[in-house]
């Protein structure tokens, strides 16, 4: 009994949960695919029912990932709920930073190529 790690056991729960919800989306998915494909249900309604059955799915992975969080939290101490809150935080500044120098960079790449391009036009414009 010693072996047993709780937090290991809610994210295998969780894990299953998720590929339930996805299993079964994508089976309704393919039987969306087949009525459609005998004519009972049309094209239009197909796309319809395939985009509400994704977003229902889409929230339940969404409810399964707060409910596994929750759990996780509530084993935690206050310092180590604070700590965990910093660490999320910092993450997710170092993502953001990641996201803006990558956006500086493509518009750098693209005042690059407009440059190009001018020095292109430039150059034919003196040949003629």
């Amino acid at each position: 009994m010693a072996d047993f790690n709780l937090g290991e056991g809610v994210r295998k729960v969780f894990l299953a949960g998720v590929g339930a919800i996805a299993m079964g989306a994508e089976k309704s998915g393919q039987i969306i695919d087949d009525l459609v494909k005998k004519g009972e249900l049309t094209v239009e309604q197909g796309k319809v029912l395939n985009e509400e059955l994704t977003r229902k799915a889409s929230q339940a992975v969404g409810d399964t990932q707060d409910a596994f969080l929750r759990s996780r939290m509530e084993g935690m101490t206050a310092e180590e709920r604070a700590a965990y809150a910093q660490k999320i935080a910092d993450m997710a500044a170092e993502i953001d930073e990641r996201a803006t120098t990558v956006e500086a960079e493509v518009e750098e790449v693209e005042e690059t190529e407009e440059a190009a391009a001018a020095d292109e036009d430039a150059e034919k414009t003196d040949e003629e």
